[in-house]
């Protein structure tokens, strides 16, 4: 992203936001409630069309993660996860191999594919939609917010996924979230937006690689950030200009 800028009903809720995210990277984007985080990935992904400003996808093609699941309740696990797959008319006994593949990845058994939606937990909606956008292989990931409504344990199973997936497949991803110990977990590296979305106001690296780093560092890494970097001062700040 290059000097991009956004609007709403005629307010500037985003200007002059620039960064980039290298091959095989996963870059987390922290800020304070209603910042424009989940705007800047949807701009990221094609979703909205920004006001001003440049968007270079180097990558082959991208899969989203929401914050919901966004299953259709008609459809199976398996159709669910499936449903990329017919959108771009691969054979149906490739589509078959693929899914099952997506569906272990994410954590899923052969026999939850058979599942509707309503048959499921929050936990395996989510893997199946997690499983939804493996499928495709993407080289790219969008998570928005993807574990806010689950309970610590079972986020950490889906940070512990992601984790895992990024390692094995090699993709590239921008992890939306306001959960500082989330992005130390997940990520390479860690942007912080401005209060008023007024660019980012920088970055920092975190040491290690994502799955070999253990929890005592994770929680020492989060308490040195809020003690003693004044970057991320005001991640946690509510700002409800946004709202009505």
């Amino acid at each position: 992203m290059q000097g991009v800028s956004h609007s709403y009903f005629g307010r500037k809720v985003l200007d002059g936001i620039g960064f980039s995210i290298g091959e095989g990277e996963v870059v987390s984007l922290v800020g304070p409630s209603g910042s424009g985080k989940s705007t800047i990935a949807h701009i990221a992904a094609g979703l909205i069309t920004p006001r001003s400003g440049r968007i270079t996808r180097g990558y082959r093609h991208h899969a989203m993660v929401f914050q919901e699941p966004r299953l259709m309740p008609w459809a199976t696990v398996a159709g669910n996860i499936a449903f990329p797959l017919k959108m771009a008319h691969v054979p149906r006994e490739t589509r078959v191999s693929r899914v099952l593949a997506a569906a272990l990845a994410a954590g899923l058994m052969p026999e939850d594919l058979d599942k509707y939606p309503v048959e499921l937990s929050g936990g395996m909606r989510q893997r199946s939609a997690i499983a939804r956008a493996l499928v495709t292989e993407p080289d790219f990931l969008y998570f928005d917010e993807p574990f806010t409504a689950l309970d610590v344990a079972l986020k950490r199973r889906m940070q512990d996924l992601v984790i895992a997936a990024a390692a094995a497949a090699r993709f590239s991803a921008l992890f939306i979230t306001h959960d500082l110990m989330e992005a130390i977990r997940i990520s390479h590296r860690i942007l912080v937006l401005d209060p008023m979305g007024q660019g980012i106001t920088g970055e920092r690296i975190i040491a290690g690689d994502p799955a070999t780093r253990s929890e005592p560092s994770v929680f020492a890494q989060r308490e040195a950030f809020l003690g003693e970097d004044p970057l991320f001062a005001h991640i946690h700040d509510l700002d409800e200009r946004l709202r009505p």
